[in-house]
């Protein structure tokens, strides 16, 4: 991927630290036991199991962010890991095209994209949800991989986004059928474009992001993004990092093959739903009469968590990103200050309630949303990047700060 930055950019990473046997050890054992039980559940459950996995590696090698791509953008015309987004995007829409317009899954139910309706429930969630990732620190699949290298402040991200969707969840009756929203609407299927048209002009908009962010880039010149500590040679495969357009690549690859194994594409927040609300219901509530555990949702709240596709595909995530940081020898506990504890709790319960309200995060709704060719998606993301400009001018409230044209990195 091409430097944005117009300063002069480092020409070598730092060197990594040696790799942490134990905690690799620890990591496969987790992989064996987890996938032991998870295949009772069946060979298709397996498969995403260790797909969640490899998502797991491929976010935590490249650091591969969403929150930090708005922030860096939004602060200092730093357009590097947006432009890693729109390449994800293009060769996740292709390959969602093909997909879709052939109707192939590999267990022959027809694939099923994220397209949602359009109301006050997505725009305001979208915008909540801006300002929790900048107060969280990272977005649903960065709190996953972040826990995983050590961070403690994103247990409590993680903490307050399972308490934040489950609060969405008891309010579902009121943000999605008392307020009013719009059906939802499909750039293939909605406008007679048909999935090639639809692919062709995502590709086109994408393109478009790309050239803004160049532009940007030289009215801007923005630091370079720090560089991340790297192996050399093969071992890099294993030891990071990676180049975001390979990480891009990856997770791209990745979604499709969820959507082709499960018929429908990668999703990470509605299990933070299902776990806060099945805490809950040990402890006597009656999370089923809820309006939002009603219908399709009610099954995945009487059956066992590692049937449910999205939490073994979290749980995945967890231990490919530990696997990752062992490797690496990156793991490291660190101290945080109680302010940035506070904003992580605050930005979790925000990203809980947010991405609920709007139909996922920024894997559920901005990547598989878009690469399901759903106008919601492309919303969420407009409405996301309005929220991260509010999120910027919170963040010092709680000793955060922002990047600035006179860093020497991002």
């Amino acid at each position: 991927m091409p430097q944005t930055s117009l300063k002069s950019a480092p020409s070598i990473h730092s060197r990594l630290p040696g790799l942490k046997a134990p905690l690799v050890w620890i990591a496969i054992l987790a992989f064996i036991v987890l996938g032991a039980f998870v295949y009772r559940y069946g060979w298709q459950k397996e498969l995403l199991f260790i797909i969640g996995v490899l998502l797991g590696v491929a976010l935590y090698h490249a650091r591969f962010g969403f929150t930090s791509a708005f922030r860096e953008l939004l602060s200092v015309g730093q357009g590097q890991g947006l432009r890693a987004h729109m390449l994800m995007l293009a060769i996740a829409s292709v390959l969602f095209a093909v997909i879709f317009s052939t109707g192939t899954t590999l267990t022959g139910a027809a694939p099923q994209g994220n397209v949602e309706p359009i109301g006050i429930s997505l725009v305001f969630g979208s915008f909540l949800f801006g300002i929790g990732m900048q107060l969280g620190g990272a977005c649903a699949s960065g709190c996953l991989y972040r826990v995983s290298g050590g961070t403690p402040s994103f247990i409590l991200t993680l903490i307050g986004f399972i308490a934040g969707s489950v609060w969405a969840a008891y309010h579902w009756q009121f943000w999605s059928k008392d307020l009013p929203s719009l059906p939802p609407v499909s750039l293939a299927t909605s406008t007679g474009l048909g999935y090639g048209g639809a692919a062709l002009l995502q590709l086109i908009l994408f393109a478009g992001i790309v050239l803004f962010t160049y532009w940007i880039a030289k009215r801007k010149n923005p630091p370079p993004r720090k560089p991340v500590p790297t192996a050399q040679g093969w071992k890099r495969i294993i030891r990071g990092s990676w180049p975001l357009w390979v990480s891009a690549i990856v997770l791209a690859v990745l979604n499709a093959l969820t959507l082709f194994i499960s018929g429908q594409p990668w999703g990470i927040t509605s299990a933070f739903a299902l776990w806060g609300s099945k805490i809950l219901q040990s402890f006597g509530v009656d999370v089923s009469s809820w309006v939002y555990w009603s219908g399709a949702k009610a099954k995945a709240l009487q059956s066992p968590i590692l049937a449910d596709k999205t939490s073994l595909m979290d749980f995945g995530i967890i231990i490919g990103a530990f696997f990752a940081a062992a490797a690496s020898g990156t793991f490291k506990v660190q101290k945080i200050p109680f302010k940035i504890h506070l904003a992580s709790l605050i930005g979790g319960i925000m990203m809980g309630y947010g991405a609920r309200l709007a139909y996922g995060c920024n894997i559920g709704s901005y990547f598989s949303g878009i690469a399901s060719f759903s106008l919601h998606g492309w919303i969420w993301a407009i409405f996301a990047l309005l929220g991260t400009y509010a999120g910027l001018k919170l963040r010092p409230l709680f000793g955060l700060k922002n990047p600035k044209q006179s860093d020497s990195f991002c």
